[in-house]
């Protein structure tokens, strides 16, 4: 009988375990193809669930280029994840469907397939509905399709339900510029930013300037494979050797290790999208926040985020 107790507590604690150390369930939602940070984001997404530290779950664009879903694809297969759902975009944003890099990098690694892929706010809605925990959205893009999401029946709930924090790479809060993700389409940020009904975190245009991805690390850390398609994508957004703002790793980091401190994080408020895409920050009555950066740990991070974009997949 003692031994039958102490089995049956050594599975409880086990069960306990599980619940307690689950990995977030992560959605990344990308423009990508646009700029090269994305793919750099989705690089590092791979290699943090490798270690164990999130479970990337599902990728929707935002990036209605016909490139954009086999591209995904083939990173996803790279990083021996081939199976992970991708959802297309929903309408073509002016000045928000260019490619790149994406067609060039499919012409050194197998063919991705574009046939089959869900409505970005549907593949939203059944990612979100099947999570074993609240998830984290990760939005590098525009904000089409979190408004659809919010838009559609029942969509605040389920995302009050089931999403524990947006973190977004958009706006910028040290000046009064309209930034590029905002400024594509300005209604769906204004819908997210002001209707969203869980905390939001912001990665302003201002913390990915003063953090450049280094031409160094793409020449020599990425040579484990003899196409890679980080580094092919890389060469062929511009003219190497470059180094480029990391605007979209750095959501990433903060969306699955909050905790290292990294960043610092403002006061809590609201944020407002004007009617020509600049951001403004209210403090006081709100749940919105947005990263700050100390000058001192540059290093460190760009160090953290060259490891993790480089990391070779553990699957393949």
């Amino acid at each position: 009988m003692k031994l039958r107790r102490t089995a049956i507590r050594a599975c409880l604690l086990c069960l306990l375990a599980s619940v307690c150390f689950a990995v977030r369930p992560v959605i990344f939602d990308t423009d990508m193809g646009n700029d090269i940070d994305d793919a750099l984001a989705l690089a590092m997404l791979h290699a943090l669930s490798d270690r164990g530290e999130c479970d990337l779950i599902g990728v929707t664009l935002t990036n209605a280029n016909r490139a954009a879903v086999p591209y995904i694809r083939m990173l996803n297969r790279f990083y021996g994840r081939g199976d992970l759902p991708v959802g297309g975009a929903i309408k073509a944003l002016k000045g928000g469907d260019g490619d790149g890099y994406m067609t060039a990098a499919l012409r050194n690694s197998p063919a991705g397939d574009a046939s089959g892929a869900e409505p970005a706010p549907a593949l939203l809605r059944r990612l979100l509905s099947n999570a074993h925990e609240k998830a984290v959205i990760v939005q590098t893009g525009f904000s089409t399709n979190l408004a659809a999401l919010l838009d559609s029946p029942g969509g605040p709930e389920l995302v009050r339900e089931k999403v524990a924090l947006l973190v977004a790479m958009a706006g910028n809060f040290v000046e009064a510029e309209p930034e590029y993700n905002v400024r594509i389409d300005i209604a769906s940020a204004k819908a997210v930013f002001e209707r969203w009904p869980t905390p939001i975190v912001f990665s302003g245009f201002e913390i990915g300037r003063e953090l450049l991805y280094p031409a160094a690390s793409i020449e020599n850390d990425f040579t484990y494979a003899l196409h890679h398609p980080i580094a092919d994508s890389y060469r062929a957004y511009s003219k190497m050797p470059y180094n480029r703002p990391t605007w979209d790793l750095t959501a990433a980091l903060q969306a699955v290790r909050p905790q290292r401190g990294y960043f610092a994080l403002s006061v809590t408020g609201a944020v407002f999208v004007e009617s020509n895409g600049a951001t403004r920050f209210t403090p006081g009555t709100g749940d919105r926040q947005y990263l700050r950066l100390d000058p001192s740990k540059r290093a460190e991070i760009l160090s953290v985020l060259t490891l993790l974009t480089s990391q070779p997949p553990a699957r393949r």
